[in-house]
């Protein structure tokens, strides 16, 4: 079957900006290889560093909250396929979708789980040790559960996050499923830059994801003035999309740290970079930095935060360390020591090409989603929480945008 794929995101997708932009693309690119129709909508404004999608043959459209624009919007369109980025777009329009298309597969791309990288910030920012039972009591669990719930298929990008949503959320696995990231294999042939003409570190992130900028400010105040210590004529960049004031003014020559802000081709600097460094202190998913560096045979000094459910069983392309003395010194030695530099690079290749590696993911993808709508109605009645949560919390949902939509009318 040919289906019409209806996404609901966010925002725009930025791929050169964040991992979730980059993640969104190649959802949208499995879709349109299957010959499916993809139709793209958002409430967000477009910025400049929003892709075209159109040219990729995807229609985009422009959505409207709490309006009923959307629901002749959707009745007309009649996607086969809904798929929610993040259940905040799933709080907003899953009720509408329920109502005004009940036959369409709902799909939530959960990106990260949010919860999880919220209370980790929470527990960080309050200086007490994060737990299950502080995630299970945490509100933002509540909402992304509830949402997973409330969908028919959830997709998870992280080995942790299954395992957390089965074992401590005791959710069932045929609601869930396990989709990371999805790369072309790495020829072993490959033409990287090998580590005599690789020069600096690097680290990299989109400054509105709080993990990064947090563990850039890492950077600045504690680790890199250790390591400047060990190899004074090293540099340090840093790139990524929407800086802060507070990060462009780290910008100082004489120690070596030079901040970039956002970068059009993020591949033509970790190919020439010998070290990434993502001193991670909070976070959830899989990192879009640590992937992409991998895919440019550049080793990394990451947290146990930063690696988490990327690389299961298989060494690290790099180093793990979550204390500051142990992140430097190892930092310096991936950067200095050429036989540890290419088993690092080599253990990358092992990742991408063993984890992500899209010819042996998307042909399972495509067919869970054909035989799951082929056996919706089963699928749903074997859902009974979901059934309950879309009766309750939806109604509420409901009835609060009916107001707000009266209110607004009211105003014109």
């Amino acid at each position: 079957m040919k289906h019409h794929v209806f996404i609901i995101g966010s925002v725009w997708v930025e791929p050169n900006s964040s991992a979730a932009g980059s993640r969104m693309l190649q959802l949208i690119t499995s879709f349109l290889s299957q010959g499916w129709r993809v139709t793209f909508g958002t409430v967000s404004q477009k910025n400049p560093n929003s892709i075209d999608l159109s040219k990729l043959g995807v229609q985009e459209i422009r959505l409207e909250l709490n309006s009923t624009s959307f629901d002749e919007f959707i009745t007309d369109l009649k996607p086969t396929i809904v798929v929610f980025d993040r259940f905040i777009t799933e709080e907003q329009f899953g009720w509408r979708v329920a109502e005004y298309c009940p036959k369409a597969l709902r799909i939530l791309d959960t990106e990260d789980l949010h919860c999880l990288r919220k209370t980790r910030h929470e527990a960080l920012k309050k200086g007490i040790e994060f737990s299950n039972e502080v995630l299970l009591n945490s509100e933002s669990s509540k909402r992304e559960i509830a949402a997973i719930y409330r969908c028919d298929i959830s997709l998870i990008i992280s080995t942790f996050e299954m395992k957390l949503l089965k074992e401590v959320f005791k959710i069932d696995k045929s609601l869930l499923y396990y989709l990371p990231f999805l790369f072309d294999k790495i020829d072993e042939n490959n033409s990287w830059k090998p580590y005599d003409e690789r020069h600096h570190f690097v680290s990299i992130g989109n400054f509105l994801h709080a993990p990064n900028l947090d563990a850039t400010i890492q950077l600045k105040k504690y680790i890199w003035k250790e390591i400047r210590k060990k190899l004074p004529a090293a540099q340090l960049h840093v790139y990524g999309a929407y800086p802060t004031q507070q990060v462009l003014e780290f910008t100082n020559a004489n120690e070596g740290f030079f901040v970039h802000g956002f970068v059009e081709d993020a591949s033509f600097v970790l190919e020439n970079s010998r070290v990434l460094l993502a001193p991670l202190r909070f976070g959830a998913g899989i990192k879009g930095k640590l992937s992409n560096a991998m895919l440019c045979g550049t080793p990394s000094v990451t947290t146990s935060i930063g690696s988490e459910g990327m690389n299961d069983e298989i060494p690290w392309s790099g180093f793990v360390e979550d204390e500051i003395a142990n992140f430097v010194e190892k930092a310096v030695l991936l950067y200095t020591d050429k036989f540890e530099w290419n088993q690092a690079q080599q253990h990358g290749v092992e990742i991408i090409n063993s984890k992500y590696n899209k010819e042996l993911i998307e042909d399972d993808f495509i067919s869970y989603i054909q035989e799951i709508f082929s056996n919706l109605e089963d699928h749903r009645n074997n859902n009974f929480t979901g059934k309950m949560l879309m009766h309750h919390s939806l109604q509420s949902s409901k009835y609060m945008s009916k107001w707000i939509q009266e209110k607004n009318n009211n105003l014109q």
